[in-house]
């Protein structure tokens, strides 16, 4: 295979994988997002927190990509919500950390069994060969992302 073959087979590999990711993405959102109110950019924040907390509003913010006055009102809604809770910044006392509270973390727990559960359903669908193939997928997905990081 030619160097310039090889790159246009990346190219085509990367955008159906792209378009796949993205797809099957949306859908394990929307059909968690059947058992809770919370939008998917709410959801999202709320995970980031679980993941990387105790975080500043600024610093989870950074994280989500939006602007502070956005995520202060999302911030507002998860505390509403009762699933995050606010101490006061030992490094900045004019601003908050907020963490995952219990209530918070079995949020979270019961929507990634929802979305492993979904996962499954379609797996159950395939043959054993083509899951092992998906499993594999998952390994080598997992490898792109931490070669990334590091």
């Amino acid at each position: 295979m030619t160097a310039r073959t090889s790159d246009n087979s990346l190219t085509d590999t990367a955008s159906q994988l792209r378009n796949a990711i993205v797809r099957t993405s949306r859908a394990l959102r929307q059909d968690a997002a059947g058992e809770t109110g919370l939008s998917p950019a709410t959801t999202a924040a709320l995970a980031s927190i679980g993941r990387s907390g105790p975080l500043t509003p600024s610093e989870l913010a950074e994280i989500e990509r939006v602007k502070r006055p956005t995520m202060t009102r999302t911030l507002a809604c998860l505390e509403r919500e009762g699933l995050i809770e606010r101490t006061p910044d030992p490094a900045d006392g004019r601003s908050s950390l907020v963490a995952v509270n219990e209530a918070g973390r079995e949020h979270l727990a019961r929507l990634r069994r929802r979305k492993s559960a979904y996962l499954a359903r379609r797996l159950r669908k395939l043959d054993p060969a083509e899951v092992e193939t998906l499993a594999r997928a998952a390994e080598l997905l997992e490898r792109i992302r931490e070669d990334e990081r590091g």
